[in-house]
């Protein structure tokens, strides 16, 4: 059965080494027959959440007009979540945490999906035990997520450090069991 799946990576280099297993989960899942669409938050204008408290209530709109109002659709749509980040300081980075804010108006909507998390970390595996819990943390805000996958790397400080490794067809065969 084909799904709608939606990757949400917080690179901020194109050539980064979580956004390349990006492309190779999105590669495999293509050949799987499935919908696939890549938001790169690096390309969108997405504010951080002010606190203003105008999406409680469950109105699932919030006061702020940036890109962010089309990726919430675009959640909401998919049968499956890719959330894929480098390490920073144990922890994804600062424009994924910008985007797990600005899930609220919406995220009591996002419910019944499949989530796969892609992490990339300089240093040892620590860094990536860590980030994958943040995400669960976020996850588990969310009603009937199941989890099918983590797919990390470390060791990998520059652009295209991920090429020739395991972690590129892990994220290939990801994309195709998706």
């Amino acid at each position: 059965m084909s799904k709608n799946i939606l990757l949400i990576s917080s690179s901020p280099r194109e050539k980064g080494n979580s956004n390349l297993l990006c492309d190779e989960f999105m590669r495999g899942a293509r050949e799987a027959g499935h919908t696939v669409e890549k938001v790169r938050l690096a390309e969108r204008d997405i504010n951080y959440c002010t606190g203003c408290c105008s999406c409680v209530g469950g109105s699932g709109v919030c006061a702020q007009k940036d890109d962010m109002a089309d990726i919430l659709k675009k959640m909401i749509a998919a049968d499956a979540i890719v959330l894929a980040t480098p390490v920073y300081f144990r922890s994804f980075n600062g424009p994924m945490k910008t985007f797990i804010d600005r899930v609220c108006p919406v995220y009591t909507k996002i419910h019944d999906k499949d989530v796969y998390y892609i992490v990339s970390a300089a240093g040892g595996s620590l860094p990536v035990d860590s980030t994958v819990q943040s995400f669960r943390t976020f996850t588990g805000c969310l009603h009937n997520i199941r989890e099918k996958g983590t797919i990390s790397i470390t060791g990998v400080w520059g652009e295209n450090s991920v090429k020739g490794t395991r972690a590129l067809a892990d994220a290939y065969a990801a994309g195709r069991n998706a």
